[in-house]
């Protein structure tokens, strides 16, 4: 890998903030994709399908972008392999909080007929290429300034992100249903959480606009160590870190997807926990998610990324046949218990990753590498629960299933991490 060169570092708070916001706001737009699909956008573009087909409908919209995100990780990986870090992440943010905005301008299904759901697709499509580009990086913008030692640290802002985001999300769909009549919210209300990304992304573009070039990637450019094909090198030459390192991300997006947006939707229309209620509590999760994040971001510096996150991954194996049990009670505390383990657990897999992914990969094919990586994950952990949890709940299975079914996928990434270095100590 490339040495930097001993270069003046521009300040920890800037690097924090320019990997933290914009991965934050990146995520807020995401997040509030999976909020709408849980609560609304069937009775808004799928009105004539039943309740059952209408939810799966709108769920398979949100997987939509989970599919379109290794691609975007392709082309903002070449291009951040070849020209940069910063730029991708200046486009990448534009392409995401712009597709968010149109969402939310977007006209429902009674104006427009079936163009409505057909657009809806296509701007969820978009942000799936945006957000692709986006996690690789920041986490390579963090990475990348960190002085040895201290990567775990670094790489922790970025982490933060999916946490403020998702905060910010619910947040704000939880004072609309305080404030907003229900007939407001399905008419008009949904729609604010999108457009107010607008705001979003001015001030993230005006922070990452102020960041230098990465000190790694400015010295491989000073010694002419650009690929000339990026992905092309790294499926010939790191083709097997990718797929286990997307493997080793399949839990985190599990345990997050299926605690946030199929619960969600489970609590409020099959338990008759009010939606309210459910947001307050996947909010309270989540803080025990940025909580898991941060302190196993520090400890992977002390004990390696490999052995802190096999740690959490083994915990998560049981976690998942506890969770639904619990979930099943309809008792508020015990669902909020069900919520906050399964989300402290991804932020303690997660945290580590910001660090380990771009750890996997030589810097003339990191950003795709790492994006790569990640996004794949994503599609088996991300795109899939929603789907085969409310199928498997009507199909007779029983809830219980789907939590067999998250166990199922963290000895996934716990047989992905067996077969994989431990990175912590190697040079960038």
């Amino acid at each position: 890998m490339v040495q930097a060169p001993a270069v003046a570092q521009p300040s920890r708070t800037r690097i924090a903030a320019a990997s933290l916001i914009g991965t934050a706001i990146e995520f807020y737009d995401f997040y509030i994709y999976g909020t709408a699909a849980a609560l609304v956008l069937n009775t808004a573009f799928f009105p004539e399908m039943d309740n059952l087909a209408g939810r799966l409908a709108a769920f398979s919209t949100f997987a939509v972008a989970f599919v379109s995100r290794p691609l975007g990780s392709a082309i903002f990986g070449h291009w951040g392999d070849r020209i940069g870090r910063k730029s991708m992440l200046v486009v990448s943010l534009l392409l995401m909080g712009l597709s968010t905005v149109a969402i939310g301008l977007l006209p429902g299904y009674t104006a427009m007929g079936v163009a409505a759901p057909v657009l809806l697709v296509l701007l969820r499509f978009t942000q799936g290429i945006g957000l692709g580009g986006e996690w690789g990086g920041a986490a390579l913008l963090a990475t990348e300034h960190a002085p040895p030692g201290k990567r775990g640290f670094y790489a922790m802002f970025p982490q933060l992100g999916p946490s403020v985001g998702f905060i910010a999300a619910n947040g704000l769909f939880l004072i609309l249903g305080a404030v907003l009549t229900d007939e407001q919210f399905v008419s008009w209300g949904w729609r604010l959480p999108f457009v107010a990304s607008l705001l979003l992304v001015v001030i993230g573009l005006y922070v990452r606009l102020k960041i230098s070039e990465t000190p790694v990637f400015q010295a491989a450019m000073d010694e002419r160590k650009i690929a000339k094909v990026p992905f092309v090198g790294l499926m010939r030459h790191q083709w097997r870190r990718v797929l286990l390192g997307a493997g080793a991300m399949v839990i985190t997006y599990t345990l997050f997807y299926t605690a946030t947006t199929y619960c969600l939707s489970y609590g409020t229309a099959t338990l008759g926990i009010p939606r309210t209620t459910m947001l307050a509590l996947t909010m309270i999760g989540v803080l025990f998610m940025a909580a898991g994040t941060v302190v196993s971001s520090l400890v992977s510096d002390r004990l390696g990324r490999r052995r802190t996150l096999i740690a959490g991954t083994g915990v998560a194996i049981a976690w998942g046949l506890v969770m639904f049990p619990l979930m099943q009670t309809a008792s508020v505390p015990l669902v909020g218990l069900a919520l906050s383990g399964a989300l402290a657990l991804m932020g303690l897999i997660f945290g580590p990753m910001g660090a380990f992914l771009p750890e996997l990969f030589r810097t003339e094919y990191r950003y795709s590498g790492a994006s790569v990586a990640y996004s794949l994950g994503g599609v088996l952990g991300g795109a899939v629960p929603p789907l085969i949890a409310t199928q498997m709940q009507a199909s007779g299975l029983g809830v219980f299933s789907v939590g067999v079914y998250v166990s199922a996928m963290a000895v996934l990434s716990l047989l992905c991490l067996l077969a994989l270095p431990e990175t912590g100590e190697e040079s960038m």
